[in-house]
Protein backbone atom coordinates (compact mmCIF):
# COMPACT_ATOMS: atom_id res chain seq x y z
CA UNK A 1 0.00 0.00 0.00
CA UNK A 2 1.49 3.30 -0.88
CA UNK A 3 1.04 6.71 1.01
CA UNK A 4 -0.74 10.00 -0.39
CA UNK A 5 1.67 12.75 -1.43
CA UNK A 6 2.33 15.63 0.61
CA UNK A 7 -0.70 17.75 0.90
CA UNK A 8 -0.90 21.70 0.33
CA UNK A 9 -1.25 23.47 3.75
CA UNK A 10 -1.57 26.34 1.59
CA UNK A 11 -4.71 27.95 0.41
CA UNK A 12 -5.70 28.97 -2.67
CA UNK A 13 -4.20 32.43 -4.20
CA UNK A 14 -6.92 34.78 -4.45
CA UNK A 15 -6.66 36.13 -8.37
CA UNK A 16 -5.08 39.08 -9.36
CA UNK A 17 -7.93 40.34 -12.23
CA UNK A 18 -10.75 42.06 -10.94
CA UNK A 19 -13.46 40.03 -12.23
CA UNK A 20 -12.10 36.54 -11.34
CA UNK A 21 -11.25 38.09 -7.14
CA UNK A 22 -14.95 39.22 -7.36
CA UNK A 23 -15.89 35.18 -8.27
CA UNK A 24 -13.22 34.12 -6.23
CA UNK A 25 -14.69 36.07 -3.34
CA UNK A 26 -18.45 35.52 -3.98
CA UNK A 27 -17.32 31.54 -3.78
CA UNK A 28 -16.27 32.25 -0.23
CA UNK A 29 -19.70 33.87 0.61
CA UNK A 30 -20.87 31.11 -0.32
CA UNK A 31 -19.17 28.50 1.55
CA UNK A 32 -19.95 30.49 4.29
CA UNK A 33 -23.78 30.76 3.48
CA UNK A 34 -23.85 27.34 3.38
CA UNK A 35 -22.69 26.22 6.84
CA UNK A 36 -24.52 29.32 8.35
CA UNK A 37 -27.89 27.98 7.27
CA UNK A 38 -26.83 24.79 8.51
CA UNK A 39 -27.10 26.58 11.84
CA UNK A 40 -30.30 28.65 10.90
CA UNK A 41 -32.05 25.52 10.31
CA UNK A 42 -31.54 24.11 13.89
CA UNK A 43 -32.57 27.13 15.06
CA UNK A 44 -35.87 27.59 13.25
CA UNK A 45 -39.21 27.06 13.12
CA UNK A 46 -41.32 23.92 11.38
CA UNK A 47 -42.60 26.61 8.93
CA UNK A 48 -39.29 27.99 7.73
CA UNK A 49 -37.91 24.45 6.99
CA UNK A 50 -38.94 24.81 3.13
CA UNK A 51 -37.39 28.48 3.27
CA UNK A 52 -34.32 26.78 4.77
CA UNK A 53 -34.18 23.88 2.53
CA UNK A 54 -34.54 26.37 -0.54
CA UNK A 55 -32.06 28.72 -0.16
CA UNK A 56 -29.78 26.40 0.76
CA UNK A 57 -30.10 24.87 -2.05
CA UNK A 58 -29.38 27.72 -4.42
CA UNK A 59 -26.50 28.62 -2.27
CA UNK A 60 -25.65 25.15 -2.88
CA UNK A 61 -25.87 25.43 -6.80
CA UNK A 62 -24.58 29.21 -7.02
CA UNK A 63 -21.15 27.83 -5.41
CA UNK A 64 -21.02 24.74 -7.62
CA UNK A 65 -21.65 27.07 -10.94
CA UNK A 66 -19.39 29.48 -9.54
CA UNK A 67 -16.55 26.95 -8.66
CA UNK A 68 -17.13 25.19 -11.85
CA UNK A 69 -16.59 29.04 -13.54
CA UNK A 70 -12.98 29.71 -11.82
CA UNK A 71 -11.59 26.27 -12.70
CA UNK A 72 -12.68 26.96 -16.22
CA UNK A 73 -9.88 29.83 -16.11
CA UNK A 74 -7.42 27.72 -13.76
CA UNK A 75 -8.47 29.51 -10.98
CA UNK A 76 -8.67 27.39 -7.87
CA UNK A 77 -11.27 28.27 -5.92
CA UNK A 78 -11.43 29.71 -2.16
CA UNK A 79 -11.68 26.41 0.33
CA UNK A 80 -14.50 26.48 2.81
CA UNK A 81 -13.14 27.51 6.53
CA UNK A 82 -13.05 24.76 8.78
CA UNK A 83 -15.42 27.33 11.03
CA UNK A 84 -16.74 30.65 10.81
CA UNK A 85 -17.49 33.68 13.33
CA UNK A 86 -21.32 34.64 14.12
CA UNK A 87 -22.22 38.19 13.70
CA UNK A 88 -24.09 37.70 16.57
CA UNK A 89 -25.56 34.89 19.02
CA UNK A 90 -27.69 32.11 17.40
CA UNK A 91 -30.34 31.50 20.04
CA UNK A 92 -34.07 31.24 19.10
CA UNK A 93 -35.75 31.48 15.53
CA UNK A 94 -35.82 35.23 15.26
CA UNK A 95 -32.12 35.03 15.69
CA UNK A 96 -31.90 32.38 13.17
CA UNK A 97 -34.02 34.57 10.55
CA UNK A 98 -32.02 37.53 11.15
CA UNK A 99 -28.62 35.71 10.51
CA UNK A 100 -30.48 34.72 7.39
CA UNK A 101 -31.16 37.90 6.38
CA UNK A 102 -27.28 38.67 7.16
CA UNK A 103 -26.04 35.88 4.79
CA UNK A 104 -28.29 37.12 2.22
CA UNK A 105 -27.50 40.43 2.19
CA UNK A 106 -23.70 39.51 2.19
CA UNK A 107 -24.19 37.52 -0.54
CA UNK A 108 -25.82 40.39 -2.34
CA UNK A 109 -22.98 42.43 -1.36
CA UNK A 110 -20.43 39.76 -3.29
CA UNK A 111 -22.65 38.90 -6.09
CA UNK A 112 -22.91 42.88 -6.78
CA UNK A 113 -19.05 43.06 -7.00
CA UNK A 114 -18.81 40.47 -9.79
CA UNK A 115 -21.62 41.77 -11.70
CA UNK A 116 -19.66 45.41 -11.28
CA UNK A 117 -16.39 43.67 -12.71
CA UNK A 118 -17.32 40.86 -14.63
CA UNK A 119 -16.16 41.07 -18.26
CA UNK A 120 -18.33 38.87 -19.97
CA UNK A 121 -22.55 38.71 -20.76
CA UNK A 122 -22.18 35.25 -18.72
CA UNK A 123 -20.68 36.21 -16.20
CA UNK A 124 -23.33 39.78 -16.03
CA UNK A 125 -26.08 37.46 -16.30
CA UNK A 126 -24.56 34.75 -13.68
CA UNK A 127 -24.28 38.02 -11.37
CA UNK A 128 -27.69 39.02 -11.99
CA UNK A 129 -29.33 36.45 -11.25
CA UNK A 130 -27.39 35.23 -8.03
CA UNK A 131 -28.13 39.18 -7.01
CA UNK A 132 -31.49 38.70 -7.93
CA UNK A 133 -31.77 35.37 -5.84
CA UNK A 134 -30.03 36.76 -2.44
CA UNK A 135 -32.27 39.66 -2.55
CA UNK A 136 -36.01 37.94 -3.15
CA UNK A 137 -34.85 35.54 -0.34
CA UNK A 138 -33.62 38.17 2.36
CA UNK A 139 -36.81 39.94 1.36
CA UNK A 140 -38.77 36.79 1.96
CA UNK A 141 -37.13 36.15 5.66
CA UNK A 142 -37.80 40.29 6.47
CA UNK A 143 -41.14 39.90 5.96
CA UNK A 144 -41.65 36.81 7.94
CA UNK A 145 -40.14 38.59 10.57
CA UNK A 146 -42.08 41.92 9.52
CA UNK A 147 -39.29 43.74 9.18
CA UNK A 148 -39.83 47.20 7.35
CA UNK A 149 -38.87 47.77 4.44
CA UNK A 150 -38.92 44.20 3.00
CA UNK A 151 -36.60 44.90 -0.02
CA UNK A 152 -34.03 47.43 -0.42
CA UNK A 153 -33.36 49.68 -3.77
CA UNK A 154 -30.23 48.88 -4.62
CA UNK A 155 -29.32 45.20 -2.73
CA UNK A 156 -25.39 44.54 -2.20
CA UNK A 157 -25.16 48.62 -2.41
CA UNK A 158 -24.71 51.11 0.08
CA UNK A 159 -26.91 53.80 -1.38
Amino acid sequence: MTSPGPRSTTAPTRPNTAGDAALFDAVAVEHGAIYGYGLVSAHSTPEDNALVATAMAEHRARREAAIAMLEARSVTPPLPAAGYQLPAPLNDPTDAANLAIRMEEDASVAWRAVLEQASSDKDRSFAVTALTQTAVTAATWRAGLNVAPVTVPFPGGGE
